[in-house]
């Protein structure tokens, strides 16, 4: 019995041995893949827009050995990055709020 959208262990690969989707994407998210490239609306001579994009595929652990690791200290993506945004706003309110008592007393 096969599960919806998976193929049986013994389902024959492409012919002669090509790669399957899995095996290319192992190879993509192992390696990492850069995409770049920038658009540009020019009207006279007059540059009226430029558009840069910068792609990178890549596995997390691969990101990370390449140094990106932004998700990390994103409130919006990590969980402990919200925490720690969180505690550090306490930490400078309790630090103000103890400024303004002591100029009060």
């Amino acid at each position: 019995m096969t599960t919806p959208g998976r193929l049986p262990a013994s389902y024959p690969s492409d012919s002669g041995g090509g790669a399957n989707l899995a095996d290319i994407l192992e190879r993509v998210l192992d390696k990492g893949v850069v995409i770049a490239g920038d658009i540009r609306i020019n009207l006279l001579d007059i540059e009226l827009l430029t558009i840069k994009l910068r792609l990178v595929v890549a596995s997390v652990d691969r990101a990370k050995e390449m140094g990106i690791d932004w998700w990390e200290s994103d409130p919006a993506l990590s969980s402990r990055a919200h925490r720690d945004e969180l505690a550090s706003e306490n930490a400078e309110l309790r630090r103000r709020l103890t400024e303004l008592e002591e100029r009060t007393s």
